[in-house]
């Protein structure tokens, strides 16, 4: 069985990308906000990491990150946060942001995928 990844991100362009490109080694769960990434953690599932862009529309910034790691249930599970963006950066350079592939799949295959979903 392939390893899960959910992937948190309100562009859909950048879902697709995710789907398209790490979709061939895992199994890839892709949600455009935060609300939705906590409904689907709440349904009891667990997956191996959590790929987020930390500026989603419906929560501040951060915020799905520190509830992930102050949550008991989810706090072993990693994040990796993805984010073309510093602070300052305009809502029209956020749909212009470039993903470089290579560098999403590489950092994807350093970590350490030892932990049992659900830990």
């Amino acid at each position: 069985m392939k390893k899960q990844i959910l992937a948190v991100d309100d562009s859909k362009a950048i879902r697709f990308l995710l789907q398209t490109v790490l979709g061939k080694s895992y199994q890839v769960i892709t949600v455009p906000d935060g609300c939705s990434a906590m409904h689907w953690l709440s349904r009891r599932n667990f997956p191996h990491l959590i790929i987020a862009d930390p500026q989603l529309p419906d929560l501040e910034n951060w915020e799905l990150i520190q509830q992930l790691s102050s949550s008991g249930i989810y706090k072993n599970i990693p994040v990796m946060v993805l984010s073309g963006l510093s602070a300052e950066e305009t809502e029209e350079a956020k749909k212009h942001r470039k993903i470089h592939k290579k560098e999403v799949i590489r950092n994807v295959e350093s970590l350490d995928f030892h932990i049992s979903a659900g830990e």
